[in-house]
């Protein structure tokens, strides 16, 4: 058996904003479905926010995300999670690094670290923190 895992963040109606900016990231193909479109409205002023959508390229990026009903509690808290992307192109990366860091904060500026060579954290302007690094080989233990 084979499985895939995928990053799914939740959002209060920023959804549909922060997939936009991660497919200029990252290219590939975005998918949007509302709850309008989903037949699931309970909240007609929300009938318009994405209850399923996605950015998928080709090279393996892929990342879900939807907009939590102001129903349900949500509460994003103090960096609940780090979404890393791993590459074998410092150029790539760097270019993703760029891109991810216009308008957000710098937790870890990129540059070589004691386990790769290129490696950095940023929080985008939606909140997510990014940690990109170049991927090298570990001596076996």
């Amino acid at each position: 058996m084979a499985i895939k895992t995928t990053v799914h963040l939740n959002f209060r109606g920023d959804a549909r904003a922060a997939l936009a900016f991660y497919n200029s990231v990252f290219g590939g193909d975005q998918m949007l479905v509302t709850y309008s479109d989903a037949h699931a409205v309970t909240d007609p002023a929300e009938a318009d926010q994405i209850m399923w959508g996605q950015v998928a390229s080709a090279d393996g990026f892929h990342v879900m995300a939807y907009d939590v009903p102001s129903a349900r509690s949500w509460n994003p808290g103090e960096i609940p999670v780090f979404v890393s992307v791993r590459g074998d192109d410092a150029d790539v990366l760097r270019g993703y690094w760029e891109k991810l860091s216009e308008g957000g904060s710098v937790v870890q500026p990129i540059g070589p670290a004691g386990f790769s060579p290129l490696y950095g954290m940023v929080k985008d302007t939606f909140g997510v923190t990014w940690v990109l690094d170049l991927q090298v080989a570990y001596p076996a233990a």
